[in-house]
């Protein structure tokens, strides 16, 4: 047997034996004894979970792999890092936290890792192993937390560019509903009730803010800097500004509409340009090339046979 097939045997049996240790440990009895609340929840239940709904308590040694976990994740997230992890978490819409992120990140690394292990196992046994089989289990534990990034990044940028593209039209209709008599609060819930995009969610929730005891110009603030969308934070800001200075909203809001509409031609033309020379690509490498080809070859074939 080769270094790498003894290797991989030593992989599998030391797996095979922390399995086995970790099988082992779970029935120990200081880890896995129910704690108090479970031991007596059955005599209880009719008070404290009267329809049986609470869920089991995890084991000391899950609670003790997730402290460990969540510390490794709040070291990892902290910094200018994870300032620019919380905004991008605040533009995607997400719940959760810098940690909470950190922590599946690092549980997908672990995924990946396990599968790279898998495969430069399967790889020695079956004598085509290699420096492959060596870089394989970090390579993948890497791309997956590439991978986690990239789809918090696109998933950001998608919720920002829906929020400028309903931007105009959200700014009209509460400029129409301020126009009509209603008030701001009441026109905003009302765009929030009637429409179903993403920043018809945040203005419904920021009404919600402020009808539980926010201020609805701090809400509507707090809407512009968790979504981060240049247009939108600018029509905000003119917005409360009007308000803490009583100028008429609805005229204000149909020029941020107009200012809205304006960015939004610009990016469609910028976009129509990006667009027309990523359209050029296949015309120059491909089509122009097969057309030269189709001119020369014949000349070419009559060439080696000599036909003049």
């Amino acid at each position: 047997m080769s270094v790498l097939s003894v290797a991989a045997c030593a992989v599998i049996l030391g797996v095979a034996f922390a399995a086995g240790a970790l099988l082992v440990a779970q029935r120990v009895p200081r880890w896995a004894a129910p704690s108090l609340s479970r031991r007596i929840a059955a005599y209880v239940r009719d008070i404290a979970d009267p329809v049986g709904l609470t869920p089991l308590q995890p084991t000391r040694a899950w609670l003790g792999w997730r402290t460990a976990r969540d510390r490794l994740a709040a070291g990892w997230g902290a910094g200018a890092s994870g300032d620019a992890l919380a905004r991008r978490l605040r533009q995607a819409g997400l719940d959760a936290d810098v940690v909470g992120f950190r922590a599946t990140q690092l549980g997908w690394a672990v995924v990946g890792l396990a599968a790279g292990g898998v495969m430069a196992v399967a790889l020695t046994l079956s004598g085509r192993g290699g420096p492959l089989a060596v870089v394989l289990p970090p390579l993948l534990a890497l791309a997956a937390i590439a991978v986690c990034e990239q789809r918090l990044t696109v998933r950001a940028r998608r919720r920002a560019a829906r929020m400028e593209e309903e931007l105009p039209t959200v700014l009209e209709f509460l400029a129409l509903c301020l126009a009509a008599g209603e008030g701001l609060r009441d026109a905003l819930g009302r765009v929030g009730d009637v429409g179903s995009g993403v920043l018809t969610d945040e203005l419904r929730a920021a009404v919600l803010a402020s009808g539980t005891g926010s201020n609805l110009s701090d809400a509507l603030l707090a809407l512009a800097k968790n979504a981060d969308v240049p247009a939108l934070s600018r029509a905000i800001e003119h917005l409360v500004a009007a308000m803490d200075r009583g100028a008429p909203l609805a005229q204000v809001l149909q020029e941020q509409a107009g200012d809205a509409r304006e960015d939004a031609k610009r990016a469609l033309i910028e976009a129509a340009g990006r667009k027309e020379i990523l359209m050029l690509l296949p015309l120059v490498f491909l089509i122009l090339p097969l057309s030269v080809l189709f001119a020369v070859f014949p000349g070419i074939v009559m060439l080696k046979l000599g036909i003049s």
